[in-house]
This record gives structure tokens, sequence and C-alpha cells, in this order.
């Protein structure tokens, strides 16, 4: 077995470091494109070349989950509650368990971006928590009505410094993040009271931002059931490939020991034209989540492995530009 780099002074004895996971590992996809990339003549194939649609061939592949980002009034309707209902239906069809994925923004949030939905541009921050909760509330409704109920849903995305800025950004307040953080929580839970609440960080390999965020949330009061981490592993920049997934790997056993949660890597995604190196990380990181201490790992989430051809200008699929599955995609299969 790889051994793998542990972070000193988490007082771990290779025994617990090393039992295995008692149950199945989440192997998912974020497939929020797909609607989209079909209405603009994208169409997908599987491995003999066969036109099919996107869920059987992933389904094909060993994936149990499938993720969809929730925008709250986007420009041109893609991902709103709408169109993701019509995904969510789909992906249930096929016996996927379902990830949503609030983005609390009328377009991306990640970490360089938080912005309020223009329809929350001057709202108070009471009135934040309060649109926070009722747009989180009203959505997961409509989910249900449609025979839709989520395993787990994220309050937020990539929020290494908070959301709603400015008045929910952690560096400034984070007492108003822990607050917003709370208004989801209570919201999903309202709904369904066993859907587990994610906390979303990008940047996997950086355990002080880590600590930082989940000690100051803690701190003040807030609630979550699982931390949630993007990686996105490339040989540019950051020497081998493994070198990110084994700190990624040190620091979610961090946050499992620290904070008695469990994690999720909810995001990965590398170069399309290098499926060797993607298989083998892919293949990785789903050993790492097997081994994290206490079975707190949960899985992992590929970030729009249907993209291809460029769409949207992203390069980190995991489709050939014909449009079928490349080799990366085997190892949920054949983990």
């Amino acid at each position: 077995m790889k051994a793998f780099k542990t972070l000193a002074g988490l007082g771990l004895t290779l025994a617990a470091l090393y039992q295995p996971h008692a149950n199945a590992l989440v192997k998912g996809a974020d497939v929020s494109w797909m609607t989209q990339m079909e209405a603009a003549g994208y169409r997908f194939y599987n491995d003999a070349g066969t036109k099919q649609d996107l869920l059987p061939i992933l389904k094909a592949h060993g994936l149990n989950a499938v993720r969809l980002r929730v925008w709250v009034n986007p420009t041109d309707g893609w991902n709103n509650i709408t169109d993701v209902i019509a995904k969510a239906k789909r992906a249930k069809a096929y016996g996927f368990d379902i990830l949503i994925d609030f983005h609390y923004s009328d377009s991306w949030a990640d970490p360089g971006q938080q912005t309020k939905p223009a329809a929350w541009s001057t709202a108070s921050f009471d009135t934040l928590m309060y649109n926070v909760w009722h747009f989180t509330y009203d959505s997961l409704i409509a989910l249900k009505n449609a025979g839709i109920t989520p395993k787990w849903v994220q309050v937020g995305n990539e929020t290494n410094n908070g959301m709603l800025w400015p008045e929910g950004k952690a560096s400034t307040n984070m007492q108003n993040f822990a607050w917003l953080i709370n208004s989801g929580y209570d919201a999903v839970k309202a709904v369904n009271s066993s859907t587990k609440v994610i906390v979303h960080l990008a940047n996997c390999e950086n355990n002080s931002l880590f600590r930082w965020m989940f000690d100051g949330l803690k701190s003040n009061g807030a609630k979550w059931d699982v931390i949630g981490a993007s990686i996105y592993p490339t040989q540019s920049g950051n020497g081998d490939w493994f070198t990110l997934d084994n700190l990624c790997y040190d620091n979610l056993s961090d946050m499992a020991t620290r904070y008695d949660k469990e994690v999720m890597i909810v995001e990965v995604g590398m170069p399309w034209d290098d499926p060797s190196n993607s298989y083998a990380t892919i293949n990785d990181l789903l050993n790492k989540m097997n081994y994290i201490p206490n079975n707190k790992g949960l899985g992992v989430f590929y970030w729009e492995p249907e993209s291809y051809s460029n769409w949207q200008g992203y390069s980190l699929g995991a489709f050939s530009n014909n449009g079928r599955p490349t080799t990366a995609l085997d190892a949920f299969l054949n983990y």
C-alpha cells in the first residue's frame, strides 16, 4: 500500500490510519453543464462510439452520484432551479445520489468572486440571512415536489473567504459568514433532516486555510456535517501530480480528526489530454478517501467530466474531442 504522509501532531497510529472504509465510496461527477451542452448540439458517445445519454455512460463507468449547481437568477436560465430539477429527475431515474450546490449568486461563486444576486444587492444583512434561508428552503421544496431528496447540500461554493460579499466576507466578519451558513443549514434541515450539509473550500492542499476557516466558523457557532474540498492537480508548477494529492490527504485527515466531521472531495479536474496521469490521480484520491481516519472520507466528485472540445474554455474534462470518455474515467470503475 502507498505510504501516505501525515501531519505531525495528529496522534494517529498506523492501525488507526489504515482501517478500511466501512461504506461504499461516493464516486461522483458534477454534470451541471449537461443540458446546456445538449442544447448547443453537443452529443455524448459511449466507449463503443454509440450515441447515448450522458448519465448511463457515467453509470457504466462506476459513478454513483451527481452534483448540480444552483444559481439564483442567471441571465440565460441555465442552472436555475427549473434547469436543476430537470437534470435531477434524469439523474434519479438512473439511480444516482444527488448533491445540490448552492452558489447564492446569479453566476459563478468561487474564491475570487462571491457576488450577491442582483435581487439581493441592496438587502440588509438580516434580509440576506432571510433570503438565504428562503431560497434554500424554496428550492429544496421544489425539488422535493419533483420527487428529489438530495443526499447532500452545499451551502456556498468554494467559500475560501465567505460568501455574499461584502457582508459575508469571512476575513472581515466571520460571525456574519457563520450566520449565513446557519441560515442555509437550518433551511436544509427544515426540508429533510437527514440531508447532510457541506461547507466547501477550494485549495484542498492548504491546511492553514482550512484550519483558519473552520476554527473561525466553529468559534462562531456555525453548523455543518461535511467538509468539502476542491483539488486541481497538474504537473505545471506543482512537480509530481501526487504532491497536491498528499497534501490534500493530510489536510482532510486533519479536518476529520480536528472537527470530527466527514470530508469529501467535491471537485477534481485534470487535463483531458493526459488521461494516464488523470486515471492514476483519480485512483490515488479514491484510495486516500478510503483511508481517512475514523471512516470519515466519503468520496470524490469529478468536475464536469463531460466537457469536451474546449466547451466554455474548460479543458479539464474527461471526454475526448469525439465526445467519448477518456480512459481517465475508468478509474472510477476499476477502483
